[in-house]
């Protein structure tokens, strides 16, 4: 409008300014016309090729390395404006935790334990172990196997469980988001049986069952080859038998599990 103003009607600078009310030094010096889409095709391009990268490292690798000068501050906005920051795992929300005393059951069924282990076959695929003991005697009620074992999975073994040994009074477990659901809560319920979850990061408030574990471990996972899971569900089963009658335990006054608990009934 100024120059308009200075060519058509002959206005002096200072004029013409006053005139459309523009600074004179807005006049003497127009603003840039500055796009951020280099910025914006770069950390595209880098984002593609270091997808674990953070806004930090993509400033300083574009300032150090491929020799730019863009504030850190402008390749921060179009970073943002790109929606290119890293997704953070939120952490579980669990209730407060009791630590529980972990005493010794006076008899059977008082109070289960159980966990879950991880290993892999001879081609590379996981699977998953359930573990369940009888705290009052040790005995390994069974271990389920399988590559994936969710909650309504560890209800249906628990249910088959009632029909032998019994219904227990309570069962130890960790924060697994298996052992936290909604479906093993209401099973519980319905079944009257407590369920003790210990605190986060404390298995040594669940003992009993993390000593099982290193032992089926030890005489089982890390001394076979596995080729398929019904070549572990095999030798599980043969050592199960062994473990809870022959075995014996130095806790139950070298007894096996079983005899333990005969002599003791």
């Amino acid at each position: 409008m100024a120059s308009y103003a200075i060519q058509e009607f002959g206005l002096s600078e200072r004029q013409a300014c006053r005139t459309v009310q523009v600074s004179r030094c807005a006049y003497r010096h127009p603003s840039k016309k500055v796009t951020d889409e280099p910025i914006a095709q770069e950390l595209r391009q880098l984002a593609e090729k270091q997808p674990r990268w953070g806004c930090d490292k993509m400033t300083d690798y574009l300032r150090n390395q491929a020799g730019y000068s863009w504030n850190h501050k402008r390749i921060r906005r179009v970073y943002r404006a790109l929606a290119l920051h890293l997704k953070r795992k939120p952490k579980k929300r669990l209730p407060a935790r009791i630590a529980q005393t972990l005493a010794v059951p006076e008899q059977r069924n008082q109070t289960w334990s159980l966990d879950f282990m991880s290993d892999a076959l001879s081609n590379g695929r996981a699977f998953r172990t359930l573990n369940v003991i009888d705290d009052y005697n040790r005995e390994a009620l069974w271990i389920e196997v399988d590559t994936s074992l969710p909650a309504e999975r560890v209800v249906r073994v628990l249910e088959q469980l009632l029909s032998w040994p019994g219904k227990p009074a309570s069962i130890r477990m960790d924060n697994g988001p298996e052992l936290i659901s909604q479906r093993l809560e209401s099973w519980a319920k319905e079944k009257n049986i407590a369920l003790l979850h210990i605190q986060p990061g404390k298995p040594a408030q669940n003992a009993y069952i993390e000593r099982f574990n290193r032992t089926y471990r030890e005489d089982v996972l890390d001394a076979y080859l596995f080729d398929d899971l019904q070549e572990v569900r095999r030798i599980t089963e043969t050592w199960l038998a062994d473990y809870n009658t022959i075995r014996p335990h130095e806790a139950l006054q070298g007894l096996p599990p079983r005899q333990f608990a005969l002599q003791h009934a």
